[in-house]
């Protein structure tokens, strides 16, 4: 998803709006792809349209590179590119309700034991930041510059991406993606995605 570029294009799931009850329900996953993860993709193609010198710009350059870029479309992009590539991974880190849940291996399982001793220790890290995150933003399992695992609580769309970390693993935590099951329960909700977590996927994005 970060190779792509303008005109950017909403990707599917990948899996039916009722696949990851009961810890998202279908109707919040409709409004939250659907809509919420629509109005990114769209307002950022508004944003460039007439940026024709960044048009053959991928969207992880846009984000890495936010300061080398016109003034007048950098919030744009940091919102709504943020938006889009933090979406666009979150949606592949959800497994499927039916699908056994899987643990982390290889080269993340080897960096998780380095530097948390443990997955659970590593979800507990997560938890804190999702829990500690005031208003509307992230959780993130990152990884560093110096390849370092790292937990980052993030603002609103902004990507780790904008301080040249790799994102590994996000828990979104604005209401818009839990309110309508969970309301004021953030920590159920968290303790649910933590649950459905594809580390296979988040394995995948440490090579």
């Amino acid at each position: 998803m970060l190779s792509q570029k303008y005109p950017f294009v909403l990707p599917p799931l990948g899996y039916a709006n009722t696949a990851v009850e009961p810890a998202v329900d279908a109707r919040t996953m409709s409004v939250h792809h659907d809509l919420h993860h629509a109005a990114y993709v769209n307002n950022l193609n508004a944003a460039l349209k007439t940026q024709t010198t960044l048009h053959d710009r991928s969207l992880g350059e846009l984000l890495m590179g936010l300061r080398r870029w016109p003034e007048g479309v950098r919030t744009a992009i940091r919102n709504n590119g943020g938006g889009h590539a933090n979406h666009a991974l979150f949606w592949k880190l959800l497994s499927p309700g039916g699908a056994d849940a899987s643990i982390p291996s290889g080269r993340l399982a080897e960096m998780i034991t380095r530097d948390f001793e443990t997955v659970e220790a590593c979800k507990a890290a997560l938890k804190e930041a999702a829990m500690g995150q005031f208003g509307s933003g992230w959780a993130w399992l990152v990884k560093t510059a110096t390849s370092r695992l790292a937990i980052r609580a993030l603002p609103n769309q902004d990507s780790p991406l904008l301080e040249g970390e790799l994102p590994i693993v996000g828990i979104d935590v604005w209401e818009h993606a839990y309110y309508l099951k969970y309301q004021n329960r953030r920590a159920d909700y968290v303790d649910a995605l933590l649950a459905r977590i594809n580390w296979t996927v988040a394995g995948d994005q440490v090579v």
